[in-house]
């Protein structure tokens, strides 16, 4: 996966990384979880880097409508995660894939 260093059209996603805290983010890298890390992984590879579509996935699991990719059974908590990992990623204007080996 090519680094993402400026904000673009076709991915609102991406970020300017000049403008991160490092420290910040390499900290919360540091504190995430191995479910908090795969959630980041499965953004990268299956969801081409936005959260809106793996979010809608689990709500759809969630409400017994179709979904693309069937992840954990604890449902309630990816969401909660990757709403926590959204907004972590807002407030430092970061993209935690490139910070997590998605390998």
């Amino acid at each position: 996966m090519a680094e993402k260093t400026e904000k673009n059209k076709e991915n609102p996603d991406v970020f300017d990384r000049d403008s991160v805290d490092q420290e910040a983010v390499k900290q919360y890298v540091r504190n995430l979880t191995e479910e908090y890390r795969m959630l980041v992984v499965l953004k990268a590879q299956l969801y081409e880097g936005s959260w809106e579509p793996m979010l809608d996935d689990l709500k759809n699991r969630l409400n017994g409508k179709p979904y693309i990719f069937k992840l954990a059974n604890r449902i309630q908590d990816d969401i909660e995660r990757i709403e926590q990992m959204i907004k972590f990623e807002k407030e430092n204007n970061v993209d935690l894939a490139v910070y997590v080996n998605l390998t």
